[in-house]
């Protein structure tokens, strides 16, 4: 659904005070992340919208009815089905936030269901295609940057955004290990190998000429001495995919589920891997092995005698 950025103008007072005050609640007592934030009040704004257009000016008035309306309105304009379970989650919080400041006196949102979403299982990148991928012959900063960059994200399943935040205090050379913050504002911390630590330090020794004097906190920079985007990056990992004949379609989060996938498969405990990549609940990790597990069948099919007749 396209929504103007000027429409958001139309809400009536009292909605925008009481998304105002959600929007509050979240950073100042959830403590979610700007980012998050954003995206609940993006997304509240445009059903508030909705209800509006609809001539429901009151929260109060809102039934069952209305935001499964509102669910089959979005379908209709070719929402993707995550998309849509994700403006009903935020629908349903919004909804028991004020019931809990008793603005409502029951919660109308709670018994609407969420869509059925098919689980997919992410995109992995084959250990010979990882080696492809950090194989580098370096000869300039960029080089130098591009590959600690890549065996960084691959080493440690660090989220892009979290490697982009790294600064030089987060970096402990001596004991291997670096300090990240993750979902929820949540610190780990997370051992680097003898690869990471000596790309770092080629990178490192060159990083002077990307800085130009600006003493930028943040290690990775790009070419204007500034700190290394999430785009920027993207247009890096995707050049380097092209040089190398990898033709998959790949995303940086792709290095996080290949690091997981590969530790898995060569014997890594699950809980191990919930401590790396910053999950707090164990079922989140365990798409990984639904992934080890589909290696086994096609393994089986491809190599056991009977399956080949």
């Amino acid at each position: 659904m396209n929504t103007k950025i000027d429409e958001f103008k139309i809400l009536n007072i009292d909605y925008k005070m009481l998304l105002e005050d959600y929007c509050n609640h979240l950073v100042l007592e959830r403590n979610l992340s700007i980012n998050t934030e954003n995206s609940y009040e993006n997304d509240l704004k445009l059903y508030l919208i909705y209800l509006q257009k609809k001539k429901i000016s009151n929260l109060k008035d809102v039934s069952v009815k209305d935001i499964i309306t509102y669910m089959e309105y979005l379908k209709n304009n070719n929402e993707k089905t995550t998309s849509i379970a994700h403006k009903l989650t935020a629908i349903k919080n919004f909804h028991k936030y004020l019931l809990k400041i008793k603005y409502l006196d029951k919660d109308v949102a709670s018994s609407v269901k969420r869509p059925k979403i098919k689980k997919q299982l992410p995109d992995v990148l084959t250990t010979e295609e990882v080696d492809r991928l950090l194989s580098f012959e370096c000869e300039s900063v960029f080089d130098y940057r591009n590959k600690a960059m890549l065996e960084l994200l691959y080493g440690t399943g660090l989220r892009i955004s979290e490697m982009l935040n790294l600064t030089f205090h987060d970096i402990d050379f001596n004991e291997c290990t670096l300090r990240c913050t993750g979902k929820g504002k949540k610190e780990r911390i997370v051992p680097i190998g003898e690869y990471i630590i000596d790309s770092l330090n080629e990178y490192l020794k060159t990083r002077e000429k990307l800085d130009k004097n600006r003493r930028c906190e943040h290690i990775f920079l790009n070419n204007h001495g500034n700190k290394m985007t999430r785009q920027g990056f993207f247009k890096i990992l995707k050049a380097e995919l092209k040089k190398k004949n990898i033709e998959k379609n790949i995303s940086p989060h792709t290095l996080r589920h290949s690091f997981a996938t590969h530790m898995l498969e060569r014997g890594a405990n699950l809980r191990v891997i919930q401590e790396l990549l910053g999950h707090s609940d164990i079922s989140t990790t365990r798409i990984y092995t639904h992934i080890s597990n589909k290696q086994v069948r096609d393994d089986y099919k491809s190599y056991h005698p009977r399956e080949e007749e």
